[in-house]
């Protein structure tokens, strides 16, 4: 497999997690979104939304990190990164979903450029507009995890998640976001800077992080 990603993407990040959750091999082509490499002829062929991740597997080329990460788990599913149960499966992807769906893509790169350019944004602007979005989700599955956490986002092992909550805790910090009201969350962020998975992922871990 190679995983065509950013380094300091949270998509990317958050499939780099469930590849190394699920102990796979893969190898890494950095494509830097901050001098539009996503946009060369090379990358649009391989994914034409010009965007990251792209995986390529088998002959074929996956794309939206929720579609990989469901692949994943369909196609190696141990270990488990979504419960037996049904309803349980559905909170799991509930929570993954309040930071994919609400938070990720009001902060991801293309909006603060889009902030920057089009209003003239400074970069205080540009957190106070990240802490708008993440602030509320993340009270929100604070005590989602209080209900069903244990340990981890759910019960007490790494889930889908936990894939997205990491990447969306070190987003929050690049834009100042302040986090203390969130000790559930934070403690889960520890947990994963103790596991080998999420320490591999991390975005000053990659091949194509700045030096």
């Amino acid at each position: 497999m190679i995983l065509h990603g950013y380094w300091r993407s949270g998509a990317a990040y958050r499939t780099r997690i469930a590849l190394n959750l699920k102990g796979l091999s893969y190898s890494q082509q950095g494509v830097d979104l901050r001098t539009g490499a996503q946009r060369s002829e090379a990358f649009v062929a391989l994914n034409p939304q010009g965007m990251v991740p792209a995986l390529e597997v088998d002959g074929a080329v996956l794309t939206q990190s929720p579609a990989i990460l469901e692949w994943l788990e369909e196609t190696h599913p141990v270990p488990a990164l979504l419960p037996a149960d049904s309803m349980e499966r559905a909170h799991v992807r509930a929570m993954a979903a309040l930071i994919g769906c609400d938070i990720h893509p009001l902060n991801n790169l293309r909006v603060g450029k889009a902030l920057r350019e089009t209003f003239g944004a400074d970069q205080a602007a540009v957190d106070a507009w990240a802490a708008r979005w993440i602030l509320p989700g993340f009270e929100a599955l604070e005590a989602l995890v209080g209900r069903r956490g244990g340990g981890w986002c759910f019960g007490d092992t790494a889930t889908l998640a936990d894939c997205y909550l990491i990447p969306q805790i070190y987003s929050a910090r690049r834009f100042n976001v302040a986090l203390d009201a969130f000790p559930r969350l934070l403690a889960i962020d520890a947990e994963a800077g103790r596991h080998p998975a999420f320490i591999s992922a991390h975005p000053d871990n990659q091949p194509d992080a700045d030096g």
